[in-house]
């Protein structure tokens, strides 16, 4: 097997559109989900219920989780949560929790870059935000994405969420959805202005009926000079009915989905998916609306 890059990717390959051969077996082969190993923690909680993307980070042999918690869908707010497992199967929630709950958290996804924990995560009315770490407890608020289209004016006011990033050649790359509706992708150097790289997006509902409503990025990694989306999608299947699903490309822009996606059963709700390395292969983690376990076949 390659390497495999999470979240920061060192160059940049750019190559003929790949075909379904790009698909290795360890990045798409999984067994059914385990029963939930983290959920909700119940009535009188903070974290009542889990939702969204969490995110699951292997260091120092110990696997870390965030979570976002909350009471209950009207009574707000979304707050952080952290928990600990030797084995990424029995959790340990942080007796200090919720680590962080100063502004509305959720769909987070961490990446380290060196000594620094950045986490990209959805606040206040679905807006991409920037949160700092170096101990994965304490976490300080950057502030709200400034996301531009490519001749520099701001985006269309409205909702652009499920932030998803990495880092390659010294350049930030982050992927961000709007209702939804389609995936974009925007560029920066420092973290501080975001600009589009295509102000149309690069990834959309379709034209399969598993994912054909709704979209949106979870996490990018990279396999020798093939880079690899994991989303999920909403298909015709009902509302909550959300799924996992994958697609390749070259060059980030244009992708060619998986014809075995989706990854989960489209007939449940296990979205938000992440792969995390086990070994020599991974486990591919679903998070909402409860965390769960997919190990490699």
């Amino acid at each position: 097997m390659g390497p495999i890059v999470f979240g920061i990717i060192s160059s940049l390959f750019l190559q003929d559109l790949p075909t379904e051969v790009d698909f290795p077996r360890e990045l798409v082969s999984f067994a059914p989900a385990s029963e939930p190993l983290f959920r909700g923690a119940g009535p009188g909680h903070w974290d009542n219920l889990i939702r969204e993307r969490g995110w699951v980070l292997q260091e120092e042999g110990t696997y870390h989780l965030w979570f976002t918690g909350y009471i209950d869908k009207k009574a707000g707010p979304m707050s952080l949560g952290y928990a600990t497992s030797p084995d990424g199967i029995q959790w340990t929630r942080h007796s200090g929790n919720p680590i962080y709950s100063a502004d509305w958290i959720e769909d987070v996804q961490v990446v380290r870059d060196g000594d620094v924990l950045y986490m990209f995560a959805e606040g206040g009315g679905d807006r991409a935000q920037l949160l700092t770490s170096t101990d994965r407890i304490h976490w300080t608020r950057i502030g709200t994405l400034d996301v531009r289209q490519s001749n520099g004016e701001p985006i269309s006011p409205g909702p652009f969420g499920t932030p998803t990033a990495f880092k390659e050649g010294g350049v930030w790359s982050l992927f961000y959805e709007r209702f939804d509706r389609g995936v974009w992708w925007a560029q920066s150097p420092d973290m501080k202005v975001w600009t589009n790289v295509s102000d149309k997006p690069i990834l959309r509902p379709g034209p399969e009926s598993y994912d054909a409503s709704a979209i949106a990025m979870n996490q990018i990694i990279k396999r020798g000079d093939r880079y690899y989306a994991y989303y999920h999608g909403l298909g015709k299947e009902g509302p909550g009915r959300w799924c996992t699903c994958v697609a390749v490309s070259t060059d980030l822009r244009n992708w060619v989905k998986y014809t075995k996606n989706p990854l989960t059963s489209p007939g449940v709700n296990q979205s938000s998916g992440i792969l995390v390395p086990d070994g020599s292969k991974f486990r591919l983690y679903t998070m909402h609306p409860e965390v769960r376990v997919h190990l490699p076949r």
